[in-house]
């Protein structure tokens, strides 16, 4: 499998990082690039009195319609200077109708490339965007830092490997990056001894990679930190790689918001893109 069809999702013109890694990965895998610009109407027509609702959600309406079409004809612009396939297209609409316009995009795409949902300087509506590319559309999502695609992007790979459906789902989703790697570890943190992996964690997963060419080792960790996140991190620096593969929302997205959890963790927190499926 290769990545033929690259989607991105952009709602604000400071998507610059984003967009740019999009592009650099579309012409890298000789994929075609769909770029769809996002206007989001946040009106909520209830709490207005009677009568102005319809005036407020019109007015709301051609105003995220026009954002839209300015932040097309940006992209537009900038990708008719680039030698690669693209198309760009935009819509609107409101929060709660992203999960299926969404998810439909991305359920024929081979990979989705958003920002950071979490943390810091976060987009606005980013978090919906990404779990409705995951949940809806079943697709692979690659979060680009702010900072962009570090250089030497995709040569060193780490696997957080939890034996778990969605960390195999992500591998398998991240084999086009993971043959083209100089070098991938399966990071494992404190496996359980009666897990399914028993006495070999890791060593399925990494047999499996190696006849696919993909040159890996195993690195099995004691939990000396609270938050799986934050060990992940740690040995990602150490170790110096440049993209990190994980399993998405293994709890529920309310059990994340709510107590948190590794992807919400990692995604607030790491300086690292992070490829995610589940």
């Amino acid at each position: 499998m290769a990545y033929k069809t690259i989607l991105t999702v952009l709602s604000t013109e400071g998507q610059t990082a984003q967009l740019d890694a999009a592009i650099g990965l579309a012409r890298r895998e000789d994929a075609h690039l769909d770029v769809f610009c996002l206007g989001i109407d946040h009106s909520q027509t209830g709490y207005y009195y009677a009568g102005a609702s319809a005036y407020v959600f019109q007015e709301s309406i051609d105003a995220s319609m026009a954002a839209a079409e300015k932040l097309e004809a940006q992209v537009r612009d900038r990708l008719a200077r680039e030698d690669l396939r693209w198309s760009a297209d935009s819509a609107v609409a409101q929060v709660g109708g992203l999960t299926t316009l969404i998810g439909m995009r991305a359920r024929f795409s081979d990979l989705v490339v958003l920002t950071r949902p979490y943390g810091e300087n976060a987009a606005p509506d980013a978090e919906a965007v990404t779990e409705a590319a995951l949940f809806e559309g079943a697709a692979p999502v690659l979060i680009v830092p702010h900072a962009g695609l570090p250089e030497g992007f995709g040569r060193k790979v780490m696997i957080g490997w939890s034996q778990s459906e969605e960390a195999l789902t992500a591998v398998r989703r991240a084999l086009p990056l993971l043959k083209a790697a100089e070098q991938v570890e399966i990071t494992v943190i404190d496996p359980s001894p009666h897990g399914p992996e028993r006495a070999d964690p890791g060593g399925a997963l990494c047999r499996m990679l190696t006849r696919h060419g993909v040159t890996c080792d195993i690195a099995v960790l004691a939990r000396t930190l609270p938050q799986t996140s934050d060990i992940l991190n740690h040995r990602a620096t150490e170790i110096g790689a440049n993209l990190i593969v994980l399993g998405a929302y293994s709890h529920s997205r309310f059990r994340e918001a709510i107590l948190g959890g590794t992807t919400r963790n990692m995604l607030g927190k790491t300086g690292l893109p992070v490829l995610m499926a589940r």
